[in-house]
């Protein structure tokens, strides 16, 4: 048997990404700002029974707006995203915040429980391990109760899984969508090794969405476990979701049908895949779907004009911060104009490259007055924000090169002052377990950090 050794693996996979994405370029957002229609007009909100009118729109926003500080992200914000995608502001939602793997975990396997139609998963990763496992028992249950059950899961994100995992599935008759196979001979049209399915939603009924940053895989099911040690000691991952009810609901599902067709999977039908909405809740959200090309960098777009339309404050996390000049220029603009920028990133990862580029970008943001903090004791996978007390981001999208050119990405953006408060209780009980970064220290680093951050900095595009 020829075996192939790992770094010769890992160096053809940077060569292939190389030749994918290597000449791709994000949007100017300036522009879009610039032409962006203005605040003056009404935004466009989406109740159980349809569009609302202008008057009742503005209404909503209004209330709204009365409700935190003056902020232009309620409406030169939404007025910018509005113009890059289709995916309404809906109405009447109740989003529950999923603080960490254990609380994701036990929302997922309640509402899997409770299903009575469908249930649609869209992952990166699931594991053969024992939280993959306990998926599978459970949606083998449901499908043999008459459930029926169709799973997308990224064929790179899940490559160590063995292919019984999946015929197991199959065999029950549960519908097993492979993303963009590894095997060519398995592609489904073009072989596109370099554009992962790095999303992660769940849908029960069409009801109930979770969705966030959380794969199936045992390395988020305790404060107790994961894969990489500190010390001798497990080191958790630290991750968030959000669950939805909603009108919303809508929105994730039809982003789970697009990734379907595009893969060529079987018909589905027979499902009461869109039942008729209802409002349950208090909360605007707007899902924002993100998938490769020129102009379909939403979620990109949507990090930039919050950060640039923020007046009070900016509470960010994110797993992997290795950002571009115009997400840079908004943070440090962002800090010098009085908003308080705060960053939390990983004091640890699983790749030491990226870590070095993710402190490659420390000098410039410390001097500008960004405050920035890495999260210590746990390995951080979270992709969070809250800005201004009144928007607030969870999703998979990671801060880098690679999720923002070549990754299917989805996030919820939430306009809730009280969602917005649980956010920001979340982010102070993990400012409390980081360490701050200080200028005067940081400048005193050794010179071999340096030309390390420096080195990593060249590969950021492919990190």
């Amino acid at each position: 048997m020829i075996t192939v050794k790992p770094f010769f693996l890992f160096f053809l996979f940077v060569f292939i990404l190389g030749l994918s994405n290597g000449c791709a370029t994000l949007p100017n957002v300036s522009e879009m700002i610039d032409e962006a229609p203005t605040g003056e007009k009404p935004r466009q909100i989406v109740s159980s029974k349809g569009l609302l009118s202008p008057e009742k729109s503005k209404v909503i926003m209004e209330r709204l707006k009365s409700s935190v500080d003056p902020t232009d992200i309620l409406e030169r914000h939404t007025a910018v995203v509005e113009s890059v995608t289709e995916s309404p502001l809906t109405k009447g939602n109740k989003v529950t915040l999923l603080a960490d793997g254990q609380a994701a975990y036990a929302a997922m396997f309640k509402a899997i429980q409770n299903a009575k139609d469908h249930i649609n998963l869209e992952t990166f990763i699931i594991e053969d391990d024992e939280v993959g496992r306990k998926f599978s028992e459970l949606l083998l249950q449901k499908q043999a109760e008459g459930v029926q059950v169709n799973l997308i899961y990224d064929s790179m994100g899940s490559y160590s899984t063995p292919a019984l995992f999946f015929q197991r599935l199959r065999d029950a008759g549960i519908q097993v969508v492979e993303f963009n196979p590894v095997n060519p001979f398995k592609a489904h049209g073009h072989w596109l090794l370099a554009h992962p399915d790095h999303r992660k939603i769940l849908i029960i009924d069409g009801k109930v969405a979770i969705s966030g940053g959380i794969n199936i895989s045992s390395v988020y099911s305790s404060r107790l476990s994961g894969r990489r040690q500190v010390e001798g000691a497990p080191l958790p991952w630290r991750d968030t979701d959000v669950q939805i009810e909603g009108p919303a609901v809508a929105e994730f599902q039809k982003l789970f049908f697009d990734t379907w067709q595009k893969q060529n999977g079987p018909e589905l039908s027979g499902r009461n895949y869109f039942p008729e909405p209802k409002e349950v809740g208090n909360a605007l959200v707007r899902v924002v779907g993100s998938t490769p090309g020129q102009d379909n960098r939403i979620t990109f777009i949507v990090y930039v004009s919050a950060i640039t339309f923020a007046e009070h404050s900016v509470h960010l996390m994110n797993a992997y911060f290795i950002p571009d000049e115009q997400i840079l220029t908004a943070f440090t603009d962002a800090s010098k104009r009085g908003v308080d920028v705060k960053i939390i990133v990983p004091s640890i990862t699983d790749s030491k490259m990226a870590l070095r580029a993710q402190r490659y970008n420390y000098s410039g943001l410390l001097k500008a007055g960004v405050k920035i903090y890495e999260r210590r004791n746990a390995l951080l996978h979270a992709k969070t924000a809250v800005i201004d007390e009144v928007w607030s981001t969870v999703g998979s999208t990671n801060m880098d090169f690679w999720s923002f050119l070549s990754d299917d990405e989805v996030n919820s953006v939430v306009l809730s002052r009280e969602f917005a408060a649980e956010m920001e209780k979340m982010f102070s009980g993990d400012l409390a377990e980081s360490d701050q970064i200080k200028w005067e220290e940081w400048k005193e680093r050794p010179l071999a950090d340096r030309l390390g951050e420096w080195f990593a900095h060249l590969f950021a595009h492919w990190l």
